[in-house]
Parts: C-alpha cells; sequence; structure tokens
C-alpha cells in the first residue's frame, strides 16, 4: 500500500519559456492525484557551473537549496529536451550537482521523454548513465515517451489533452509505487 502522501519532486531541463518540457512538469503538478504531492523544482537557472573545488561546506546556496529538495523528495521525475544530441548543458550541470550528494542515491526516479516520436533517445540514454552514477533507483515503468506539440501547450502552460495527461499521470503513479516498495 503506497504511503499516505508520495512527494515527487518535478524537474525540466529546459530553460526555454513555454517549453514542452516545462508544460510536462507542470502538467503534473495540476494533476493533484491521489497520494502525490507534487512539487515542481524551478530553480535550475540559479545554480552555479559545477566545481568540484567548490563541492563542500558551505555550499552555494541555490546547490544546498537543490539538495534540500531532492532530500526531502520520496522520489523525482525528470522531463528534458535533448540539444546537439545530448543533455542540455544547464540540466547536466543541475546533475553534477547531485553527484558528490547523497541524496539521490537509492532515489527513485524516472522521466518523460515529450519529443516527437523517434526524438530525444539520446539525452534519455545519457539521463540513465548519470543517473547511474548517482546509484539513482530507475522505475522504469515511469520512464514513457509521451510527445508532446508546442500548439498543445495551452496560454496557461498546461497541457489539456486528457490522453497526454492520462499518460503523465501514469508515469507519477508508477514512482510514487516506487518510493512505496522502495520504503517496503
Amino acid at each position: 500500500m503506497p504511503p499516505t502522501h508520495s512527494r515527487i519532486v518535478l524537474v525540466s531541463g529546459s530553460l526555454r519559456a513555454r517549453s514542452t518540457n516545462g508544460a510536462v512538469v507542470q502538467t503534473a503538478a495540476a494533476l493533484r492525484l491521489p497520494g502525490i504531492a507534487a512539487v515542481v523544482y524551478d530553480a535550475i537557472a540559479l545554480l552555479p557551473h559545477f566545481n568540484p573545488d567548490d563541492d563542500f561546506a558551505p555550499l552555494p546556496t541555490a546547490v544546498e537549496a537543490l539538495r534540500a529538495e531532492i532530500a526531502a523528495a520520496d522520489a523525482l521525475l525528470f522531463c528534458t529536451p535533448e540539444y546537439a544530441g545530448a543533455l542540455p548543458g544547464s540540466f547536466k550541470n543541475l546533475l553534477d550537482w547531485t553527484i558528490g550528494g547523497e541524496e539521490l542515491y537509492t532515489k527513485p526516479v524516472g522521466w518523460i521523454n515529450a519529443a516527437a516520436a523517434g526524438r530525444g533517445g539520446n539525452a534519455h540514454d545519457s539521463l540513465r548513465k548519470v543517473l547511474g552514477f548517482a546509484h539513482a533507483t530507475i522505475v522504469e515503468a515511469a520512464c514513457v515517451e509521451v510527445p508532446v506539440a508546442r500548439d498543445a501547450v495551452g496560454a496557461d502552460g498546461l497541457i489539456a489533452d486528457a490522453s497526454i495527461r492520462e499518460q503523465i499521470g501514469r508515469a507519477l503513479v508508477a514512482l510514487r509505487d516506487g518510493a512505496a516498495a522502495s520504503l517496503a
């Protein structure tokens, strides 16, 4: 049985205003599914460039906040685009800051690929590799392709399409269940 609420932190790997990845994250937060407290982490642009020389106390404030957010999470859901065949630099920077801490260690994680069918695979292959270095627990049922066209994003930044919302919801439920299983 899942815990009363699983706190799932949602992270978009895109800095672009009105990105489809950001829309997936915002829509996931807006679904308000039973047993899920979805929280959007939206401070990726505030993180300093990763430098191993700076990965010690006192950490930069934005890094401290990131690690606290991850530590407080029961699971994380990422949604990132692919730029130039790989993870976007700002998102990889966020991931680099997680390696020095233990917050992601065995934490259930998943991701949604919002790119058009057949695209984005390199970024998600890289994400899987980096999450392996962080020793995160990948919840396969929460790693899904949910193509989102730009015109599917409304003026409010959310996705109204019921089919897309259902697929996002299934990924969240898989993470909730993965978090519950990790506590059992």
